[in-house]
This record gives structure tokens, C-alpha cells and sequence, in this order.
């Protein structure tokens, strides 16, 4: 079984001993006619989600949310295996019946946050969220819940302190948060302590996530790992639901299932960790004030991924490119308003060089970087190495 990153350490064991229990010997073999409450993850001794929420314990709503969840299907239509499922809070908030489950989806190789609604003793699907590392809830900390009044969070029996975005505690209650404040478009810090555990003999004081505000869309996940505040820096300002969008660099990439695109499923250009950003240089545009030119990366489930952020001097709202999967030759089509570009970055040095079409002009030329207008044509540019040629075509329709 292949381990799982976590916080620069490997988990392997507490998957293994999650997995023994629910995929292995008697269990396995168990036909289960319910949800479990509760699931079976643990770290040392410590269980990581606990039953919790005032329902916990109501057989009549474990049976409601189970036949609520047998009924549910994903996007391309998988199920999720209730064996190794289970109900992570079930209870009522501000009169209304809530449930949380942890849905495992074989099929897609994918788990899943279901959120629920119960009335008049049904219970129905309202909101799916999906993170395409399969043990990714056997091992989180804090999930996100988004109801009428706003963004709340769910956090694991490691934490013992949960900072909101103003750096604030948050009051936490059976292991839901009040309400928190988010705004939709904007990513923000949420910040845990965690406990010292058999896989963290020494804690952690800082467990640092992202939040990338609730406009965020199903199926798509909103917390990002923040590790080292690289993150937070490098979208400062950003609007988070332009990166999001389809077009966006978090968003372009779609993830294809089999031999065909699923546009309802998480793209493989969403972000799992490790944001970051660095600059590449300057750019002046109609003859004003030069703005900067910087290159967004980070890592998905799938790898490596790219973009290019174009910040405009003064108050210009920045621009993003689409996501570009990591190549020696990065190609970024830069839409800005009524002048459309093509920016070209490598690794500059004695052993490469660009050919441009002819006639094409160069609006930035430095070493490992090149800004040329969009083509209405498709053209092709070429990167020589010493082992190589890169050839990348972009423009036409």
C-alpha cells in the first residue's frame, strides 16, 4: 500500500491499522446493513473521529442517514461502499438535523465529506465534497461544513485548538465550530493545535490550512495544506474564484476518468498543498507603469502544476492564466483585457534557446523569459537543450 504524506511524515501505519479494521478478516466479510458511527481510524490509542453530535447514539437517524447515503451516487455515478464509511457528527444545529459522513468510493479511488439534512425523518444529500487521495478522512483534521450561516468546521479528536482567520480561537462544541466568518472569494488562514499522538510524539502547535472561501463549488474541496505560510502569501489579493473558475488555474486542468473528461469531478488542477510563488519579472503594457509578472505553483493529486499571475501597477485587478502541467517549456496564455498573451518561461542558461516564429514580436525578452502578443493562428515555439528539443504550440482555435 502506498503511504500518504502528512505534514512531512508518513502515516503509513495509522492507514494500515485503519485499513485492518475495515478491509480486512471478519469485518470484510461482514455484510453491514448500517453506517458505523463514528470511524475506525486511529492514532496510537487515540480515536480520531469519535461518535459525536446528540443523534450519535439515535438508531432512527443512523438508519435515515444510511438509506440517504446507500441512495447517493457520485458524478460519474459510484456509490459509496458503507462498510468502510462511517457518520462523523449527527445532531441538530440551530434546530435543524445535521449529519456529517466520511464516504469512501471505491470505484474513484476517492473519499468524500456528505453533508446531510434531516426532515420529517428523511434525510437527503445537500452538499458533496470530494479529496482524490483516498485516506485523506482517515487522517485530516479539520473539515469543512457550510450551512445558512455560514462557513463551520468539523475537527478530529487530535485538536485541541482551532484559530479562525483572525487568528481568534474558535468555540468548538462536540467537535463542530460556531460559525465562522469566510468570505467567498478570498482564501484565508485557519490555523490547528494538535495533541501529541503516537504519530506526532511532540504535537503540533501549528497546523496551518487555507480556506479558499465558501463560494467554493462542489465537488471541489476549499482547504489547502499550508505547511509553511507560503500559501497564504502567494494569494494575497488573488480572487479565488477566478483561480477557481474553468478558465482559472485551479480549475483548467479537468480530470478524466477512463478514457473521457469528467467535468463534474474535482480538476486535476485543484490544489492539495504546497502554494507558492516566485517572480519572474516585469512587464509594461500601453506604455505605462511596468507591473509584476509572477509564477503560481503547487501541488494536486496528480502532481506539479503551474500559472502565470500578471499584477498590474497600481490598482489593476491581477490576471491569471491557465494551469500548465510541469514541463521543461511552460506555455501560459495571459488574457489580459483587449491584449491577449502568450508568456514562455524555462530554466535559462549557456545550454538553451527559444525560436520564436518569425516576425513575432517579443514584448519581454530576458533569459527564461519571453512575453509574445496571442497569435490568432496556431504557432509553434521550440526550447534547445543540450539533450533535447521542447516544441509547444498554442493559439488558432
Amino acid at each position: 500500500m502506498a503511504s500518504v504524506r502528512r505534514r512531512g511524515t508518513t502515516v503509513t501505519a495509522l492507514l494500515t491499522l485503519a485499513l485492518a479494521v475495515t478491509a480486512c478478516g471478519p469485518v470484510a466479510e461482514r455484510q453491514a446493513r448500517e453506517l458505523r458511527v463514528g470511524y475506525d481510524s486511529l492514532d496510537g490509542t487515540l480515536r480520531v473521529w469519535p461518535p459525536r453530535g446528540a443523534l450519535a447514539g439515535d438508531a432512527a437517524t443512523t438508519e435515515a442517514v444510511t438509506e440517504a447515503v446507500r441512495a447517493w451516487r457520485s458524478p460519474i455515478d459510484d456509490r459509496a461502499h458503507l462498510p468502510s464509511s462511517g457518520i462523523l457528527w449527527s445532531g441538530e444545529v440551530d434546530g435543524a438535523r445535521l449529519a456529517l459522513v466520511a464516504a469512501d468510493v471505491p470505484g474513484e479511488a476517492a473519499s468524500w465529506l456528505l453533508q446531510l439534512t434531516g426532515t420529517d425523518g428523511r434525510y437527503t444529500v445537500e452538499r458533496a465534497t470530494e479529496y482524490t487521495d483516498p485516506g485523506y478522512l482517515a487522517y485530516a483534521d479539520v473539515l469543512p461544513v457550510q450551512l445558512a450561516d455560514g462557513r463551520r468546521y468539523l475537527v478530529s479528536g487530535r485538536v485541541e485548538r482551532l484559530l479562525g482567520p483572525d487568528g481568534r480561537a474558535l468555540m468548538v462544541t462536540d467537535g463542530l465550530t460556531g460559525p465562522v466568518s469566510v468570505p467567498e472569494c478570498a482564501a484565508v488562514p485557519v490555523t490547528a493545535t494538535l495533541r501529541a499522538t503516537e504519530s506526532l510524539p511532540r504535537g503540533r502547535a501549528a497546523d496551518r490550512l487555507l480556506d479558499l472561501g465558501t463560494a467554493t463549488t462542489d465537488p471541489r474541496y476549499p482547504l489547502v495544506r499550508d505547511e509553511t505560510g507560503s500559501g497564504r502569501r502567494a494569494l494575497d489579493g488573488l480572487d479565488t474564484c477566478v483561480l477557481a473558475g474553468e478558465q482559472g488555474p485551479f480549475g483548467s486542468i479537468p480530470r478524466r476518468i477512463g478514457d473521457r473528461d469528467a467535468p463534474a469531478s474535482v480538476p486535476e488542477s485543484w490544489p492539495v498543498e504546497k502554494v507558492a510563488v516566485r517572480g519572474i519579472g516585469e512587464m509594461a503594457l500601453g506604455g505605462g507603469d511596468p507591473g509584476d509578472l509572477e509564477q503560481l505553483s503547487w501541488e494536486t493529486a496528480a502532481g506539479t502544476v503551474t500559472a502565470v499571475v500578471y499584477r498590474p501597477a497600481g490598482d489593476g485587478a491581477p490576471v491569471v492564466s491557465p494551469a500548465d502541467r510541469a514541463n521543461p517549456l511552460q506555455t501560459y496564455v495571459l488574457p489580459v483585457p483587449g491584449q491577449p498573451l502568450v508568456v514562455l518561461t524555462w530554466r535559462g542558461n549557456r545550454d538553451s534557446a527559444l525560436s520564436v516564429p518569425p516576425g513575432t514580436p517579443r514584448l519581454v525578452d530576458r533569459p527564461g523569459l519571453v512575453v509574445v502578443p496571442m497569435p490568432e493562428a496556431k504557432q509553434t515555439f521550440s526550447l534547445a537543450t543540450a539533450e533535447k528539443t521542447y516544441y509547444r504550440s498554442v493559439g488558432g482555435r
